[in-house]
């Protein structure tokens, strides 16, 4: 027992039951007149480990100066340390309960903390797809996986590799790697880099790349924890509890072992990142996706239609990444609105904090929406300026970010769906969501009745368009395809991001 708690103190603090048994055992042994070896089994000089039950963790203020907040301008090693900073405080979070938990139930069912993790390996992964796609022309998506291939070679230089399997599940991601068009503009050394980094987490050899890499560091570093828990799993599967003499299977228990001291004790090594807090807040809204594999690729398509000759057996759906994430493929952020409202006023403070320059609690149009692009499609900035003045309040923001994060979680709610209907337009109109041209003679695209939203077909179900039932929507029998001297839908009326 003195041992377990030398080696996992964690337990001796959270675990209730554990507490109660360790106790009572002490009585035990005092009744006993076990006097030397109570001392033994003392667990009342444990810290405290009660931070690994929060969400959250409070840090101490960074030292460092304003921070930048524009993906654009962000260097490649400011993302990937703020990135590795968010995954380790995730990451020193699991504790052995949690991970013995997983391997013996294999699922996450009261089981949050491992499943706050994958949830935010899924994210970073999103995120990156659609960081890609929120641009418009193929140089300037190539500008952005050329960025994210940095920040993954900065990654293994920080010795992360959960987060850096992320990032290259993200690229690898068949909604990015079947844009040929925006491949071609990559450099042969940026794509010399990337095979590197895709073979590095290959699953070739049961990971043997990543094993030989991640046993050569030593000190501070992140693995890949689905790569763990696959062995962890297998291990368990594979040898039974018991030998056929009723006795401990002491070779599965030490390989067990083996791998959980490992994840452990890296749980203990320290970093020397100093975060900015205002550019975590950032990343960690950031992250907070509600996007399906479908909707990411169905917008790909868009993006980069498929070339029927030179793609004739072009799968209809996602297909499976390089890299192999169906460990955690299921696994979703669960939206709690008092988090993330936390977060978003966390968010608001950090921006004006570092982009009001004068003070005055405003904000230029300017700067909210280089900032509102490290949210791929929150992006819009129709109502937000009630005043039309050109300046951003923090009541405005706040509004426009608690609005947009709603919105978003509700999943296309009732008060989003349209009553799309094709139609014949007799006038040039343009897709709401694409801001694409709607070609052809007849039934050139979709309106909806209701609220007279104008789109493709292949946009119709990427659109999230507030739909206002307004009494002056037009009837689709006249075909005008637009509300005479207005445009198609009140500008203070439109909201884009992804479903």
């Amino acid at each position: 027992m003195r041992y377990w708690i030398l080696k996992f103190p964690a337990e001796f603090n959270l675990d209730l039951g554990l507490i109660r048994m360790t106790e009572e055992f002490r009585e035990v042994a005092s009744q006993l007149g076990y006097e030397k070896h109570i001392s033994l089994i003392d667990i009342s000089s444990i810290p405290s480990y009660d931070w690994m039950r929060r969400v959250t963790q409070r840090k101490k203020v960074s030292k460092k100066g304003k921070a930048c907040l524009l993906f654009d301008h962000l260097e490649p090693i400011e993302l990937a340390e703020h990135l590795t900073f968010l995954e380790h405080k995730s990451f020193r979070r699991i504790s052995f309960t949690d991970y013995q938990s997983y391997v013996i139930h294999g699922c996450l069912e009261n089981n949050p903390t491992l499943e706050r993790s994958i949830a935010l390996f899924n994210g970073i992964s999103k995120w990156v797809q659609l960081m890609v796609l929120s641009k418009p022309t193929p140089q300037q998506r190539a500008e952005v996986i050329t960025k994210f291939i940095n920040v993954a070679k900065k990654l293994l230089q920080l010795k992360n590799f959960n987060t850096l399997m992320a990032v290259v599940g993200g690229l690898s991601h068949s909604s990015i790697s079947r844009l040929k068009e925006t491949h071609s503009h990559l450099s042969s050394e940026v794509t010399k880099n990337w095979n590197e980094m895709t073979e590095l987490v290959s699953s070739n050899g049961n990971y043997c790349n990543y094993r030989k890499a991640f046993a050569d560091c030593d000190g501070f570093k992140i693995p890949i924890l689905g790569v763990h828990l696959k062995d962890l799993i297998a291990v368990h599967v594979i040898f039974p509890d018991w030998t056929e003499e009723n006795k401990v299977n002491i070779v599965k228990m030490h390989q067990l072992s083996v791998t959980l001291s490992e994840l452990v004790s890296l749980q203990n090594a320290s970093h020397h990142l100093e975060p900015n807090m205002d550019l975590i807040n950032l990343l960690t809204l950031s992250l907070d996706l509600y996007h399906t594999e479908d909707d990411i690729y169905k917008l790909s398509l868009v993006l980069e239609p498929r070339n029927s000759k030179s793609q004739p057996t072009s799968p209809t759906t996602p297909t499976k990444p390089v890299v192999p994430l169906e460990w955690a493929s299921a696994v979703m952020p669960k939206p709690d609105p008092t988090v993330i409202n936390k977060h978003i006023r966390k968010l608001v403070e950090s921006v004006f904090r570092n982009y009001d320059h004068d003070h005055d609690g405003y904000i230029s149009q300017e700067d909210f929406e280089s900032i509102a692009a490290n949210f791929p499609f929150l992006d819009s900035f129709c109502v937000l300026d009630k005043d039309q003045d050109g300046l951003i309040s923090k009541d405005e923001m706040m509004a426009y970010f608690l609005r947009a994060k709603s919105q978003l979680h509700c999943k296309m709610g009732p008060g989003f769906v349209h009553n799309f209907q094709e139609v014949t337009y007799l006038k040039p109109t343009f897709c709401e969501h694409c801001a694409g041209f709607l070609w052809g003679i007849i039934k050139q695209g979709y309106k909806c009745k209701d609220c007279g939203a104008n789109c493709h077909k292949q946009c119709k179900d990427l659109l999230v368009l507030a739909c206002r039932r307004f009494a002056w929507a037009p009837s689709l029998g006249n075909g005008n395809g637009s509300l005479p001297g207005s445009p198609s839908l009140p500008p203070g009326n439109v909201l884009y991001f992804l479903s």
